[in-house]
């Protein structure tokens, strides 16, 4: 039956693939990949040798109508990152919203993605939260920013290691050097940390440390009294 899963693959630690991911990446007839030479090391490892087909950000809006056509044959597929569920911060959604336009199935297997495990283990509410991924480099990063000003909800954002400091500059400057926050990086991995404290504090930390690996920045929500809402 025409399927497309989306299967999502550990962000540091191979034990996170559940039996599940492993089975259905075994059974599906091929596997499209944001690079297939990282998902190679996967599949070595759990001896998986279905085919697999690059899908990326730079050729998935060319390739999505013939993957359609393909699926609505007969073939069954799944779909992997680097790292982490397909779509969150990852090419993904183009190629799930095409297949529920046509009537294909879609099945998304529960796992790995790096903001959860950062939002339970910053100490902030997370009943309650937004997440923003990557903010704009340039055009637009100070709408954004503006736009959250007076939001309530604990906020999750992804950041590059080279840009940490000037983005910690810049949530400070818009929610003020008082609001509580949280930096995770190296989730699940061999050196995961969480450094917790004001954004004063944490830009006085990484200002004098280089820090390697994806980052996870976690921030308070504004109290709705203090902003008059």
């Amino acid at each position: 039956m025409s399927r497309l899963y989306i299967v999502p693959t550990p962000i540091g630690n191979l034990e996170d693939m559940s039996f599940r991911a492993v089975r259905v990446l075994k059974e599906v007839s091929l596997i499209l990949a944001e690079d297939t030479r990282n998902s190679s090391r996967l599949l070595q490892h759990y001896h998986i040798e279905t085919q697999m087909q690059s899908h990326h950000q730079h050729n998935e809006h060319k390739r999505v109508a013939s993957l359609i056509e393909k699926i609505r044959s007969g073939m069954v597929m799944a779909l992997v990152s680097d790292a982490g569920t397909p779509g969150i911060s990852d090419p993904g959604f183009l190629l799930v919203r095409e297949c529920i336009k046509e009537g294909i199935t879609v099945e998304c297997l529960p796992g790995a993605t790096a903001f959860i495990p950062a939002l339970v283990c910053s100490g902030l509410p997370c009943d309650r939260f937004v997440f923003e991924g990557f903010l704009p480099v340039k055009k637009g990063r100070q709408t954004r920013l503006k736009g959250l000003s007076e939001e309530t909800r604990t906020m999750v954002f992804y950041e590059s290691p080279f840009r940490l400091v000037k983005t910690l500059n810049d949530l400070s400057a818009v929610f003020g050097q008082e609001r509580q926050a949280s930096v995770s990086r190296e989730i699940s991995k061999l050196y995961e940390e969480h450094v917790r404290g004001t954004l004063g504090e944490l830009i006085a930390i990484f200002s004098d440390r280089t820090v390697k690996g994806e980052i996870v920045i976690t921030v308070q929500g504004g109290n709705p009294v203090a902003l008059g809402l």
